[in-house]
């Protein structure tokens, strides 16, 4: 039985994965509703691409529980399967079929036929812009189009969950634009999880982002939240007479300074709170004018998903060398 609109589409609970001795996932838990475009981010070797084969059924999880529309994967993978679309970083598509061909014999791979068998062909044509070139050997299409016919044997059985692993990987920027407009698209009628390395692409298309690191979900929050993140508690000092870094780390509300490469250029980054930005620049600059270090700059700096990405996601090795160095 399908779940009520109103529960998660997605539920995933204490999800592991052991090659070995080596624990690939841990405990990973994570929802998705419906509608909802949710952005799956890691380094190589975190542990995502597992993930989303344990999530696809692919491969089969350690422990943990995972339910799709209210099945469980587990228990009941057949049905579970049923609500599930996959597109993998390589699509699987036969060259030498056209696109007709290759999308029928997906669709009885699927079970569809008859009527409803035409009818779904035609629907994931027309939402994925394939209706010019059905008769077209696949072999003979841009990469672009390829990328769109994988999309399009992943929601021909009508799935109310598609998983879209690196989409527009090796794509031009128009092409890409375009495979974001269609992710969009589908997420106004699908549940979406999409696995990318391009991170402006996770801001364009997806409502909420998770990154994933070393087998642990690390960082999981909505775009809104993401954008105010970005938005403040960096600053950039420039000093003509800099004082030691220590000196910059005890002024009240400092988390972190950041020597850049530029000599007198610091990047300082504070304790984020309501209006914090402005008390915070307004005792930096009167510490600076009464030590006499020669403010020559003083600038909000906003973070972008890189930054944050990249600040997440090296946090252990940056522990280590500072445990290493003390």
């Amino acid at each position: 039985m399908s779940s009520s609109p109103s529960s998660p589409l997605v539920q995933v609970r204490g999800l592991s994965r052991r090659y070995g001795e080596t624990l690939a996932v841990r405990e990973v838990d994570f929802q998705l509703q419906r509608g909802e475009v949710l952005g799956f981010l890691g380094p190589n070797g975190a542990g995502k691409s597992t993930t989303m084969q344990m999530l696809c059924g692919v491969l089969a999880p350690s422990a943990g529980e995972i339910r799709i529309d209210g099945i469980d994967l587990l228990d009941h993978p057949k049905r579970a399967k049923r609500s599930i679309g996959y597109l993998p970083e390589n699509p699987p598509l036969y060259r030498e079929l056209s696109v007709d061909e290759y999308l029928h014999y997906c669709g009885r791979l699927h079970g569809l036929a008859g009527t409803e068998l035409r009818s779904s062909i035609d629907r994931a044509k027309s939402q994925c812009g394939l209706v010019e070139v059905g008769r077209r050997l696949i072999g003979n299409l841009s990469k672009g189009f390829q990328q769109r016919v994988g999309i399009a044997q992943a929601i021909l059985h009508q799935p109310a969950l598609v998983v879209l692993d690196e989409p527009t990987v090796g794509l031009d920027p128009i092409q890409i634009r375009e495979i974001r407009e269609l992710i969009r698209g589908l997420g106004e009628e699908h549940g979406v999880i999409l696995s990318t390395h391009i991170l402006p692409e996770v801001q364009t298309v997806c409502d909420r982002v998770q990154i994933i690191r070393k087998g642990e979900i690390i960082y999981h929050a909505s775009i809104e939240e993401l954008d105010q993140r970005q938005s403040g508690s960096r600053i950039r000092l420039v000093l003509r007479h800099p004082p030691e870094i220590e000196a910059l780390q005890r002024i009240p509300g400092t988390r972190e300074v950041i020597a850049l490469p530029q000599p007198g250029h610091f990047e300082l980054r504070f304790e984020a709170e309501d209006a914090g930005e402005t008390r915070y620049a307004e005792t930096l600059a009167e510490t600076a004018v009464h030590k006499d270090w020669g403010l020559l700059e003083l600038s909000p700096r906003q973070s972008s998903l890189e930054d944050i990405f990249i600040e997440l996601a090296t946090a252990d090795e940056a522990l280590t060398a500072t445990e290493a160095a003390a």
